[in-house]
């Protein structure tokens, strides 16, 4: 998006944006759709809208089949487009590490789409816990299994004890003496693995006190008939395992095998560029880059990273454009950040580490800002409000497409 936006001021250039969605949504708050607390229209902008009065900015809905260099063209699901310059941008997908079982049962958290069925199969199995009078049916469907402790898995488990805590009793009387788990299952040996030792220490303990069970240094085997098994075989019963153990760059037919790197990541050089390729580039989490001295084994796979390579390309091609000199490619870390549970988050900067409420407010803040549309942010804002101090808020509806 910020490559397209920046290089729509230069009528130089005829930008088309190829999606197979007609929405940019804004991935870091997927979890809060999941678990009912904000609408998916939140995070969502239509591309059309988005790009009105850019007469050189056009939008083509579709999804990438296959890359033909030679041709400068690409085949997609709804025709062909031609090129001169192919910037390949289309992020990761998740990762099963080839366990079929949670590929097909596991309930993952990468788009829109997972993020409604994931709310829809949480809502429902609270309609079908209070139903059933089998006691083996009951303990799976109370129990709650997220493996990956990560910022996704931690925000989904401490969202999802809040829930229990505050929401479960009021609306569903029935399951008042009744009480579930949350387990949060880890292959490392600590929580948010990128952060910083005291963030890590803060998600742990925060996460505790909330009665989530968490479960270090323990992989997940297999998925069979309701169980997950764990290393050891150490067996959990449920009907919901959220899958937020990691990703892995999404294909890039077309593109031959030596530049592709570990992670099914594209290799590029400094520049972005593709070695081999005159006119093919990749950014963001889809590309691996070595050249910056500061980050020889590629950069992490954040936002950050993506905009900052998306605005650097920009000004490149404009520079291609103009015969002038190429400039490389250095990533600036801004810090990071993760929130754990209401009023409860951590943020880790260059120059130090802060916690509790003002870190809270701060990833609030810091989240509104790249949220597409001025409406948006306001309604973004006042549910958040809303839904903070009430711990009510009134967004648990299932709404299921029609099976054709």
């Amino acid at each position: 998006m910020n490559l397209a936006l920046k290089l729509a001021r230069n009528n130089n250039f005829s930008i088309t944006l190829l999606d197979k969605n007609n929405y940019h949504f804004f991935p870091p708050l997927l979890y809060q759709v999941s678990t009912a607390f904000i609408e998916a229209s939140n995070i969502c902008y239509p591309f059309r809208k988005m790009f009105q009065h850019r007469e050189n900015l056009r939008f083509y809905l579709g999804e990438l089949k296959n890359i033909v260099p030679p041709e400068n063209r690409i085949e997609t699901s709804d025709g062909d487009l031609s090129y001169d310059y192919l910037i390949l941008a289309m992020g990761t997908e998740t990762n099963y590490f080839g366990l079929e079982n949670i590929r097909e049962k596991g309930l993952p958290l990468k788009t829109i789409d997972d993020a409604i069925n994931l709310r829809n199969h949480l809502l429902l199995n609270i309609e079908k816990n209070i139903r059933t009078t089998d006691p083996a049916e009951k303990e799976k469907l109370q129990n709650i299994v997220i493996v990956g402790g990560g910022p996704t898995g931690v925000e989904v488990s401490g969202m999802l004890a809040e829930m229990s805590r505050n929401i479960v009793n009021k609306d569903y009387p029935e399951l008042k003496d009744t009480k579930g788990n949350i387990y949060l299952i880890n292959s490392g040996k600590t929580l948010l693995g990128p952060m910083s030792a005291k963030s890590q220490e803060e998600a742990y303990k925060v996460l505790n006190k909330l009665d989530v069970k968490i479960k270090l240094n323990t992989a997940v085997k297999d998925y069979i008939d309701g169980k997950v098994i764990l290393a050891g075989d150490e067996t959990i019963a449920t009907s919901t395992l959220v899958w937020a153990s990691g990703v892995i760059a999404r294909e890039a037919p077309g593109l031959s095998a030596e530049t592709i790197g570990r992670g099914r990541r594209i290799i590029v050089d400094e520049y972005n560029q593709v070695p081999g390729m005159q006119n093919i580039f990749a950014i963001g989490d889809q590309c691996i880059q070595n050249t910056d001295k500061k980050y020889p084994d590629g950069h992490p796979q954040l936002a950050q990273v993506a905009i900052q390579q998306g605005i650097a390309l920009a000004e490149n091609l404009k520079r291609l454009q103009a015969g002038r000199t190429l400039k490389a490619f250095g990533y600036h870390n801004k810090g990071s950040m993760a929130i754990i549970a209401k009023y409860k988050a951590v943020v880790d900067l260059p120059g130090g580490f802060f916690k509790g409420f003002m870190a809270w407010l701060v990833w609030l803040f810091i989240h509104i800002i790249p949220i597409a549309g001025f409406r948006n942010k306001i309604k973004l804002a006042f549910n958040w409000s809303w839904s903070f101090m009430t711990n009510d808020p009134t967004l648990r509806l299932m709404i299921r497409p029609k099976k054709q």
